[in-house]
């Protein structure tokens, strides 16, 4: 019997959904400001709990992949870690800073009042200096990557990040008194990778006790994640609707500011997403693992973008919009490079050294799923 599961009707047209959802919080934002500015509200940290406990429902499923016992081979195949540091640590905030240098300070010179210049491009440095935490976990699904090496990936990101993020911003902002949010740092760590990683490891260890051996136990996890697939593509759906619901007045106030500041957010986007997996291609990095490493690469902690720049600017300083703008446009890029992975995984290899068993059961998930 084969444990490949169909794709189904919401996850073949998910790109549709997520754009009607994106209208659809738009629309609702503006049309009931009051109720989304209570949700809002719903936080501590910056860290709002309604999007948390949706994004915990899509993180979920990929936790009860995550097996354990292959974590302390993952040394083994130093590639994707490699390349995700350099691009996350190395690369990606410095071209941030070019992009926004480049485009507040010469080519939108005329239409940017320069006062507030500065204040665009420190956004978009707090942007690049914040390599995503929770939403990667996300992408890597639709990817069908890794559970395994991307949790690996995500939580030497987080080691990296309490020691690196408040100097690497300081420096690229030319001050020395950044202060970090530590409470929506960790507050984000715990809610979007802790949690749902205790509860994935009951659950597989659950799934697990009453199998005979470890095939057995990976098709009763593949058969559950089938299962689970709905909820968390719901999940995902409701969080698109609570973002945009929640800036749904600012994309009507300032249409031409924000489709301003988006213009270097997705050029840095893309680009460090061919620098990524161009670099994986090149090194021959299986595609499980050299698509969420570019995925991670791409997308933005944004949580701690926002509390930095309202800590440090203030709630409606220019820096604080383009970290916001910054969550209106990851979403739909996202799922466009998730989509343009998915059609070009037969330029990777399917296998690498020391695979797995996650990787196995991602490789076996793939075969006839190939859209998103």
């Amino acid at each position: 019997m084969s444990s490949v599961s169909p794709i189904g009707f919401f996850e073949r047209y998910l790109s549709l959904w997520v754009a009607v959802c994106i209208a659809a919080g738009i629309g609702l934002g503006s049309a009931f400001p009051a109720l989304f500015q209570s949700l809002a509200g719903w936080e501590y940290g910056s860290v709002n709990f309604i999007v948390a406990v949706l994004i915990w429902f899509m993180v979920y499923p990929m936790m009860v992949s995550v097996d354990f016992s292959s974590l302390k081979r993952i040394h083994e195949r130093p590639k994707g870690l490699i390349i995700t540091l350099v691009v996350n640590w190395l690369i990606k905030p410095f071209t941030m800073a070019g992009l926004g240098v480049l485009f507040f300070h010469y080519f939108f010179i005329d239409l940017i009042d320069p006062a507030n210049a500065s204040q665009y491009i420190a956004g978009l440095i707090l942007l690049g200096a914040a390599p995503c935490t929770a939403m990667v976990f996300v992408w890597s699904q639709l990817t069908r990557g890794d559970a395994t090496y991307t949790l690996a990936q995500v939580a030497l990101n987080d080691v990296i990040m309490i020691f690196a993020f408040a100097p690497l911003v300081a420096l690229l902002l030319g001050v020395t008194d950044i202060q970090v949010p530590w409470a929506t740092l960790i507050l984000s760590v715990g809610l979007y990778v802790l949690i749902p990683l205790i509860a994935g490891i009951v659950t597989r260890v659950r799934l697990s006790r009453n199998a005979d051996n470890p095939a057995q136990a990976d098709l009763a996890v593949s058969r559950f994640n089938a299962r689970a697939k709905p909820l968390s593509i719901l999940g995902l759906l409701g969080t698109v609707v609570l973002l945009f619901g929640f800036q749904g007045q600012i994309i009507f106030d300032q249409p031409l500011l924000i489709a301003l500041i988006a213009v270097p957010l997705l050029i840095q986007s893309y680009g460090i997403f061919d620098i990524a997996y161009g670099a994986a291609r090149l090194w021959k990095v299986p595609f499980n693992v050299a698509a969420s490493c570019a995925l991670i690469g791409t997308s933005n902690f944004f949580e701690l973008a926002v509390a930095v720049a309202i800590g440090l600017f203030g709630l409606n300083s220019g820096a604080a919009l383009v970290t916001v703008v910054g969550v209106l446009v990851e979403v739909p890029v996202m799922l466009s490079l998730v989509y343009f992975a998915n059609r070009t995984q037969g330029w990777f290899p399917t296998t690498g050294s020391a695979p797995s068993k996650a990787c196995a059961t991602g490789r076996n998930q793939t075969r006839g799923e190939r859209h998103v």
